[in-house]
């Protein structure tokens, strides 16, 4: 069997703690673990965004975890600061360790230093202007027809827009967004999308909340392309490149919204496999 084709996170833990992709995570200590809670609404949108997410410090990587509200407590934080990365990706609850498993591979390989990563330079200036290029240089991973179908899972507005330009006909769904900027419906049916869709954008949420693997099964089994957007489980979501995954936009911390100054998101695509 090829073990490309049933990859899935905890397969990828597991090959981990196994020191299959560098150290052992037993030799590997969390300096710091934090979070974050913050909240967003864009110039001229309805939505504000409220996001929480869970950090892990490790050497000269970050690894990053959004997580919905009351699922973890800052007490987390003095908990786990210090602790081996062994420990927080056996016995962490789910965000901390989606986190410990994202800054132990971009430790490995930092995004960075990687040579099949093609970086995207944020613009300085006001949340609109970043967040517009962000998604624009999302959208540009896409490589659909006009007309085609794109679920986007996990709603972010610009990006629904960005679609659109690029001749696309968005699905969207989420679980806490009823309707879209314009006020359309949105969809909390994950398995509708997923068999309309064309092509499937996702954001790195979906590797928090538990739906990640199934998303790449059904993109695996109907052959269609899968785009992640990915600021949680940046590094995690890289391991699935040719495994699932066809393109990601990789955002490690510190995230576009953090800063006005400019930031680099690193965009990859699968290789194509060679010609038998």
């Amino acid at each position: 069997m090829d073990t490309r084709t049933t990859l899935d996170v905890e397969s990828l833990i597991s090959g981990v703690l196994a020191g299959e992709h560098g150290p052992l995570p037993a030799e590997s200590t969390a300096t710091s673990v934090f979070w974050i809670h913050h909240g967003t609404r864009l110039k001229g949108g309805t939505t504000t965004y409220l996001n929480q997410y869970v950090l892990v410090r490790l050497g000269g990587s970050f690894g990053a975890c959004a997580f919905e509200a009351g699922e973890i407590d800052p007490a987390i934080c003095r908990e786990a600061s210090g602790s081996s990365l062994d420990m927080l990706l056996r016995e962490g609850p789910r965000p901390l360790r989606i986190a410990a498993l994202d800054a132990y591979l971009a430790e490995a390989r930092p995004h960075r230093d990687a040579a099949d990563a093609e970086v995207v330079t944020l613009p300085a200036g006001p949340p609109e202007t970043r967040a517009h290029a962000r998604d624009a240089a999302i959208a540009g991973l896409l490589a659909i027809e006009d007309g085609a179908k794109v679920a986007l899972i996990g709603v972010v507005n610009p990006l629904l827009a960005a679609i659109r330009e690029r001749g696309g006909v968005p699905l969207p769904c989420d679980f806490n967004l009823r309707e879209t900027q314009w006020g359309e419906p949105v969809s909390a049916d994950m398995e509708e999308v997923l068999s309309a869709a064309d092509a499937v954008v996702a954001t790195g949420m979906t590797l928090s909340n538990g739906s990640f693997d199934t998303i790449l099964a059904r993109c695996r089994e109907r052959g269609i392309p899968l785009v992640v957007y990915a600021q949680t489980g940046s590094a995690v979501a890289r391991a699935f490149l040719g495994a699932g995954v066809s393109a990601l936009s990789a955002e490690p911390f510190p995230f576009s919204q953090f800063s006005a100054e400019p930031t680099a998101l690193y965009r990859y695509r699968a290789p194509i496999p060679a010609a038998r």
